[in-house]
C-alpha cells in the first residue's frame, strides 16, 4: 500500500453562495439530527469551555482534522462543507444559534470527514471534547440527545455519499473488502464504480493513477491510499488506536458483538483493567441488524448499528480500552495468564479471558456462489448494502429473524425482497412480530419449503431458480442475494485449549466438565456455568454451546460472565496469598490434563 497527498484546495474560502450570492438558509431539524439546545444546556456547557469571535469565512475545523473541539453556535451561521478538491465544495448544512456542530466521529476519536466554516461573523463556544465525554456522562438527558442526533448525522452522510471515496472495479475482491469494511465500521463513504461510473475515471486521471492500480481511497479530499489493508484504512480514519506490541490486562475480551460488548461494560465499570480484541467491527452480527424490534427497553426498536455504537462508548467511559481491527490468531494458557497471538504477530495476556467471537453465517451451497460472492452476495444487510441495490431485486435465504429483519429493512430500498426459506413453517424460527411485518409488506413475498438452486448472470447477479420440495422450478429476477442462514462458531483460533462441541461450540460448566477426559477430584475446582474447561476462561453469546442465539440472551451472558469471573477471581486471589505462586497454576495444578507452565 502506498499513499500521496492531493491538493488540500483551502487556500481561499469555500465557495458557499448560490448563484445569486445568496447565502444558503439554515438547514431543517430533519429526524432529530439538528436539534437546538435549550439556555440552561448552554449554560452547562458555558461552564466547560470558551466563547470564540469568528471571523467570515473563517474554518472551525478541516476534513481530516482530529481532537477538534464540540462546537455550540451562539450567534451567526456555520456552514458544514465537504471541501474535495477534484469535485469543488458541498454545503451539508447550516446551523444558526442553538444548534451544536459535529457528527459520531468526534465521540469515537475519528478525523472530521467535512469542515465546518462561518459564513459572516459568529460566536461560538468551544468546548473540549474530553469535557464533552465527562458532561455526557453525568447528564443522561443532555448526553442522550448528542448522542442521538450524532447517530443520525451519521446515518445522513452515509446516504449523501459524504466522506471516504472508495474507487475500483465490481470485480475486485479487494474493492468489496475495502466496501465491506466500511460499512460494518459505520464509515461514511462513497462507492465508485470503475466499470459503469464516468466520474471514476474522471478522478483517476487527475491523480494520475492507472484503473489496474485500484482500488484506491480518497481520504477527506486530499490524501490517496492505495489498496490498503483493513488495518491501514483504520488507522488512516482513526479508529481505536493500536496497541504496544504486548500489552497486559486483567481481562482479555475476544471480540465485540453484544455479549463482548456487555462484558467489556461490566467488567470495566467494576474496576477491571479490561481490553477487547475484534477483527473487523463492534456489534458483531446484532451490528448489522437495521431494526431490533423485540430488545427490552426499546419499545420502538434500535437498529444494531446504534446499540453497538452506544455499547461501546459506555464501555469506553468505563476505562474498557478497543483494538479494532485486530484479529485474534491463537491461543495459549501458561504461568497463571492466558495469552492471546494476534494477526500481526504481537501478543495480548490477560488474567482472565471472555471468548465472544459468536458465530458466521455459513456459506450456502450453490454452483457459481464464488463468482458472484465480490459483486453481487452479501452476508449482511446495512444501510451500505440497501444503497447498493437501491431500486433493484433481490432475494434473500433464511427463515430466521436475521432474515426477516433483512427483509423488512431492504424492502423499503430494493423494487422487491423474496424470501426463499428451506422448511415450511416461519414460525418455528422467526419471531412473531416479524412474520407479521413480513405479511404487511406488499414487495415483500415469502416462499417456504423452497432452496435457491442456481445462480444466473454472466459479470453480476441476474436471477436466481428457486426449488420448492415438490421439484417445482421457478426463475426469479435478483440482482442482489442475501445470506442468513445457520450459524458456524468462529472458534479455529482457539485451538485445542477448550473443550468444543461436536458443531465447534464453546462447551461450558457441566458440559464442559463431562468433555474432560478425567474428572478432578472431589472438592476440587469446578467450573461455574459460563466457565469453560479451563479455569478463568469464559464463553459467552452466540460462540457458546447451547446459547439461545438472542442479542437479550448474548448480554445477559456478558453480565454473568463478569460476576462468575470476579468470583474466580477471588479463588486465585485467596490461593495465592494462602499457598504463594500465581493463583491460576494452583487451580489448575489439581485438574489431570492440565499444562501449567514452570513453576
Amino acid at each position: 500500500m502506498s499513499d500521496h497527498q492531493v491538493s488540500r484546495g483551502h487556500a481561499s474560502p469555500p465557495a458557499v453562495a448560490d448563484k445569486h450570492g445568496q447565502m444558503p438558509a439554515e438547514t431543517p431539524d430533519s429526524y432529530g439530527a439538528y436539534p437546538r439546545l435549550t439556555a440552561d444546556q448552554i449554560t452547562r456547557l458555558t461552564e466547560l469551555g470558551q466563547q470564540r469571535n469568528v471571523s467570515a469565512h473563517e474554518h472551525l475545523f478541516h476534513p481530516g482534522d482530529r481532537n477538534c473541539d464540540f462546537y455550540v453556535v451562539l450567534s451567526g451561521t456555520v456552514a458544514i462543507v465537504e471541501a474535495d478538491s477534484m469535485a469543488g465544495n458541498r454545503v451539508i448544512s447550516v446551523h444558526g444559534p442553538g444548534r451544536f456542530l459535529g457528527e459520531l466521529g468526534l465521540l469515537t476519536g475519528e478525523a472530521a470527514y467535512y469542515g465546518a466554516v462561518a459564513l459572516a461573523e459568529a460566536v461560538v463556544l468551544a468546548v473540549p471534547v474530553d469535557q464533552l465525554r465527562e458532561l455526557v456522562a453525568r447528564d443522561p438527558a443532555l448526553g442522550d440527545l448528542i448522542l442521538r442526533a450524532y447517530l443520525i448525522r451519521r446515518s445522513l452522510l452515509v446516504g449523501l455519499g459524504v466522506g471516504l471515496r472508495i474507487i475500483g472495479s465490481r470485480y475486485s475482491p479487494d474493492a468489496r473488502r475495502l466496501r465491506d469494511f466500511a460499512a460494518r465500521n459505520r464509515l461514511p463513504a462513497q462507492w465508485l464504480d470503475l466499470e459503469d461510473d464516468a466520474d471514476a475515471e474522471s478522478l483517476l486521471k487527475q491523480l494520475g493513477i492507472r484503473p489496474e492500480d485500484t482500488p484506491i481511497v480518497i481520504l477527506y479530499g486530499q490524501r490517496v491510499l492505495r489498496n490498503p489493508r483493513n488495518a491501514e484504512l483504520a488507522a488512516a480514519v482513526g479508529l481505536p488506536a493500536p496497541m504496544r506490541r504486548h500489552a497486559a490486562s486483567e481481562l482479555l475480551v475476544v471480540g465485540a458483538g453484544p455479549a463482548g460488548l456487555s462484558a467489556a461494560v461490566y467488567g470495566a465499570s467494576d474496576g477491571m483493567q479490561t481490553l477487547v480484541i475484534e477483527g473487523t467491527a463492534s456489534g458483531g452480527q446484532a451490528g448489522t441488524s437495521s431494526r431490533i424490534e423485540n430488545y427490552l427497553g426499546f419499545p420502538s426498536g434500535i437498529s444494531g448499528d446504534e446499540l453497538a455504537v452506544r455499547a461501546m462508548l459506555q464501555a469506553e467511559k468505563f476505562g474498557a480500552q478497543f483494538a479494532i481491527p485486530t484479529e485474534a490468531t491463537g491461543a495459549e494458557l501458561t504461568d497463571g495468564q492466558c495469552t492471546v497471538r494476534l494477526a500481526d504477530e504481537r501478543s495480548v495476556t490477560g488474567r482472565l479471558l471472555v471468548i465472544a467471537t459468536g458465530a458466521r453465517y455459513r456459506r450456502p451451497d450453490i454452483p457459481r456462489l464464488e463468482r458472484f460472492e465480490p459483486t453481487s452476495v452479501y452476508y449482511a444487510a446495512s444501510q451500505v448494502e440497501a444503497l447498493l441495490c437501491r431500486d433493484d431485486p433481490v432475494v434473500i435465504i433464511g427463515g430466521g429473524n436475521s432474515a426477516g429483519q433483512a427483509a423488512v429493512f431492504l424492502s423499503r430500498h430494493a423494487a422487491e425482497a423474496t424470501v426463499v426459506a428451506r422448511d415450511g413453517d416461519l414460525a418455528e424460527s422467526m419471531s412473531r412480530y416479524l412474520i407479521d411485518q413480513l405479511d404487511r409488506t406488499a414487495n415483500i413475498r415469502v416462499l417456504v419449503e423452497s432452496q435457491v438452486r442456481e445462480l444466473i448472470g454472466t459479470d453480476t447477479l441476474e436471477a436466481v431458480a428457486v426449488e420448492d420440495r415438490a421439484g417445482t422450478r421457478q426463475v426469479i429476477r435478483a440482482r442482489a442475494l442475501f445470506v442468513f442462514i445457520g450459524a458456524a462458531p468462529s472458534t479455529a483460533w482457539l485451538g485445542d485449549i477448550v473443550a468444543l462441541d461436536q458443531h465447534g461450540f464453546v462447551r461450558t460448566g457441566d458440559d464442559a466438565m463431562r468433555a474432560r477426559r478425567e474428572r478432578p477430584a472431589p472438592g476440587t475446582w469446578q467450573p461455574s456455568a459460563l466457565e469453560t474447561s479451563e479455569p478463568g476462561v469464559f464463553a459467552v453469546g452466540d460462540v457458546r454451546s447451547g446459547s439461545t442465539k438472542r442479542v437479550a440472551a448474548a448480554v445477559g451472558d456478558g453480565a454473568m460472565a463478569i460476576r462468575l469471573a470476579f468470583d474466580r477471581l477471588r479463588l486465585f486471589r485467596s490461593r495465592r496469598n494462602c499457598h504463594g505462586g500465581d493463583g491460576i497454576h494452583e487451580v489448575r495444578a489439581v485438574l489431570p490434563g492440565s499444562r501449567p507452565g514452570p513453576r
